[in-house]
């Protein structure tokens, strides 16, 4: 009889498969979708009027080192006047995958990839988002292209969007890239053997710390959180490991910021709904000011962002270690983001954590259903062809979006606890230092610093509330339902 430890990636995949079909999500593709898939040979490469040669920019992307389903690539072009134009191409999925087909409906099914710990359940087939609609190095493909004009200040004071012939020059990965960056490593080979695409990564991280300085000014919140990675010896799961931010992923995550938010205002210029993603204001705030007060700092009695940006870069300066702790309760705090339908010059809420008033998800089409409806709200608005969708029917996919993301979360989350209570199965009655993550009438929870994972108090849970630090110890594991218990100690 084989032992739990050498199939423990096979008993996670089978876990993963169960909570999606649990929660409404579709772990496999129907014949249909493989008939469909299986008839289409090439990218789609269309010419014409509209559609510009930008193949000898030097685009690069950059992503997880695994990472095959390439949603963007970006390039700056040289400053003038202290300005630097930006450009992000987005994969033109929408020329590949028809609304109404078998493929657009598996996908608008489960609306989003779903990220396990055991394995990745694309929304799209491989054969498409790694290959044929992905942006995959030394491959012309169509794009969708945002442009921007960015201050020395960080404002994005001029922007476009078009389509576009591009040309990946440079696979590269985030860790790689920001060791280079940051003086701890050698370039990445991808980078050596493109000439001047080193050039160009410095120009763009320069940008890129310039957009994020604007937007922590404006109040975008310095968050920094602790994702748990499993880690795989073989079959054998040997760790769960942090996967922390660094330069490169910041390079990517502000230029995707600002690229969404110039589709949000592109569409609102010509008129046409759009699916915006908001984050309303904290309903509980008032805990964020205690948890603050308790720091010895003072929050306004209503929702700041600003002050509460200030409040979280002086805790960062002060208690580095203890930040990403802070940050996971004060993000449980501010409540789960969503899709709403916003129609032309009607008002909608922002996102207060980024701190804009105007946004959208547009950057990953392989990965997000949301952003392959926006593309095809933007081709339309081109004049690539007729409105893709109703505004009714925008309503419906944004709730539809906002709760299928949530059921995404909860697999990925339930495969994460998994994976912790078999690393902890044999770890029963070990006491930990922890967190306390949530606390509602559903019950109270914790995550322990090392190994980093999470559970519920099931004794002495009385009185704790998120943020609060305590000692537990470690009662009980159940693998298959992700269940880890712990008793607060007093």
């Amino acid at each position: 009889m084989t032992s739990p430890e050498k199939t423990a990636a096979d008993d996670l995949e089978s876990i993963a498969r169960l909570a999606m079909l649990e929660r409404g999500l579709l772990p496999e593709f129907s014949a249909a979708v493989w008939q469909e898939t299986n008839a289409i040979a090439q990218a789609a490469l269309p010419r014409g009027p509209g559609i510009r040669d930008l193949r000898e920019l030097l685009w690069a992307s950059i992503d997880n080192d695994d990472s095959r389903d390439l949603d963007q690539l970006s390039v700056a072009q040289p400053p003038a006047d202290g300005a630097v134009k930006v450009l992000v191409a987005i994969a033109d999925v929408d020329s590949t995958v028809k609304a109404g087909s078998a493929i657009d409906g598996h996908a608008r099914t489960n609306t989003t990839s779903v990220y396990t710990v055991a394995q990745v359940f694309p929304m799209l087939p491989e054969k498409l988002s790694t290959d044929i609609t992905s942006l995959g190095q030394g491959q012309e493909r169509l794009s969708l292209v945002i442009e921007m004009t960015v201050s020395a200040a960080g404002a994005v004071t001029a922007s476009d969007l078009y389509q576009a012939v591009v040309v990946n020059r440079a696979k590269l990965a985030y860790n790689s890239v920001a060791a280079w960056l940051e003086g701890r490593g050698p370039a990445p080979a991808a980078l050596q053997a493109a000439a001047g695409v080193d050039q160009q990564l410095r120009l763009q991280d320069r940008v890129a710390q310039a957009l994020k300085r604007a937007r922590h000014e404006r109040g975008a919140l310095s968050l920094e959180t602790i994702e748990a990675q499993a880690v795989f010896d073989g079959a054998v799961l040997s760790d769960l490991r942090p996967d922390e931010k660094n330069r490169a992923k910041e390079i990517i995550e502000h230029f995707m910021i600002a690229a969404n938010g110039v589709s949000a205002q592109f569409l609102e210029r010509k008129g046409l709904p759009s699916l915006r993603r908001v984050l309303r204001k904290p309903e509980r705030w008032e805990r964020i000011v205690t948890l603050a007060a308790g720091l010895g700092e003072r929050l306004p009695p209503a929702p700041d962002a600003r002050a509460l940006n200030a409040f979280l870069s002086k805790r960062r300066q002060v208690d580095p270690g203890g930040f990403p702790d802070l940050s996971l309760a004060v993000i449980k705090l501010l409540g789960a983001g969503e899709y709403v339908l916003k129609l032309p010059g009607e008002s909608c809420a922002g996102h207060f954590g980024l701190a804009v008033d105007d946004y959208t998800h547009s950057t990953a089409p392989n990965r997000r259903f949301p952003d392959l409806i926006t593309q095809r709200l933007l081709k339309s608005a081109l004049g690539a062809g007729p409105a893709p969708y109703a505004a009714d029917e925008l309503g419906t996919l944004a709730a539809h979006c906002t709760e299928q993301e949530g059921n995404a979360a909860k697999v990925e989350r339930h495969v994460r606890k998994s994976a912790a209570a078999l690393l902890l199965a044999r770890r029963i009655g070990q006491r930990f230092d922890a967190i306390v993550t949530g606390a509602s009438d559903k019950g109270t929870w914790v995550r322990i610093f090392e190994p980093p994972a999470e559970g519920r108090v099931v004794k002495g849970f009385q009185g704790l509330d998120v943020g609060d630090r305590v000692r537990v110890e470690l009662r009980h594991t159940d693998v298959p339902r992700g269940f880890i218990d712990f008793a607060a100690l007093r």
